[in-house]
């Protein structure tokens, strides 16, 4: 309504919600066997720097170049009425890909180029987790719309669309704007967010997830470097995650090892949340609570350690154990 557009455009890995409209700007998951989507949804290759082809001479990950290739494929499916990006800070369910540092200061760029407005999703990386209030601020971007959930709710179902107040004015007072649900502004879960936001700010929850984050990424990469199926290691803050694959050099993905190693951590005390995605191998989306003591995050270290040193010992994975290129 404020842009008089309809296409939406989100990345390749997105993850944005089931409900219709959120569900059309999904490109993860959730696309196969439903019958059309809602037009006008158009897709930004996912800054993949592990994976990505695009890459400068000395074999640098060239986002830059890919963002433009990306935006030019949209410039010509467009029927020119582009109304938003929306996209995450760190990409979740895609696989915890980080933008690269400079990344969406471009994309505001490329927005305000075509009068697009940019909408940033933090349901997940909101509130503290990745090192700042909300991961945005960590290149000193503010977008147009802000979408929270999640941690904000502290487990109750609460989310918030937060904007500018000319979009505001615009939309809700000028055009009539209308959305309504029988808890909208329910005071219980109201109070609980207030709430949640005083205790974040009282004992500085952005602080401790830098801090807690910095031992979380220190212990994964002493594993990678125990362990050579562990191809990546990325995220910020207390949101990780590591990429298993058959072979470093490769990088062929390595679901099945990975579905083993999470199994065999659960069995011993660990949830690890492996994110399984054609094509992206299995990914460990390690997003601990923002309240785990550092002894806690050592002990996980440990099962998780214990758990690759088990499975790699069965026969299906030895191979992999030494970095070898046999797919099991």
């Amino acid at each position: 309504m404020y842009t008089g557009g309809y296409e939406v455009v989100s990345l390749s890995a997105s993850y944005h919600g089931m409900t219709h409209g959120a569900g059309a700007a999904t490109f993860s998951v959730g696309r196969k066997g439903y019958g059309p989507q809602l037009p006008g949804n158009l897709t930004l290759p996912v800054p993949y720097a592990y994976r990505s082809r695009f890459r400068h001479p000395d074999g640098s990950y060239d986002w830059k170049s890919e963002l433009e290739y990306g935006w030019s494929l949209v410039d010509c499916q467009s029927t020119g009425a582009l109304a938003c990006v929306i996209i995450e800070p760190i990409v979740s369910t895609g696989g915890i890909i980080t933008l690269p540092d400079g990344y969406l200061k471009e994309m505001k760029k490329h927005c305000e180029k075509r009068g697009m407005l940019l909408i940033v999703d933090e349901a997940q990386t909101g509130m503290g987790r990745t090192g700042d209030m909300f991961a945005f601020q960590h290149e000193g971007v503010v977008p147009d719309i802000l979408t929270l959930s999640k941690t904000l709710g502290a487990g109750l179902p609460l989310g918030a669309t937060i904007c500018t107040e000319e979009i505001e004015r615009r939309v809700c007072n000028e055009r009539g704007f209308f959305y309504y649900t029988t808890h909208l502004n329910d005071p219980l879960v109201c109070a609980v967010g207030a709430k949640v936001c005083e205790i974040v700010e009282r004992d500085d929850f952005p602080a401790q997830a830098r801090n807690k984050g910095e031992i979380l990424k220190k212990g994964l990469l002493d594993l990678q470097k125990k362990y050579p199926c562990i191809g990546d290691v990325r995220g910020r803050g207390l949101m990780m995650g590591i990429e298993i694959v058959l072979d470093p050099q490769t990088k062929a993905p390595a679901d099945s090892l990975g579905t083993a190693i999470s199994a065999r951590a659960m069995e011993t005390g660990l949830s690890c949340n492996v994110v399984q995605l054609k094509g992206m191998g299995g990914t460990f989306r390690i997003a601990p609570p923002l309240t785990i003591l550092e002894e806690e995050i050592l002990e996980g270290i440990d099962i998780l350690d214990k758990a690759f040193a088990y499975v790699l010992d069965q026969e299906e994975f030895r191979n992999v154990a030494q970095g070898q290129k046999t797919n099991p």
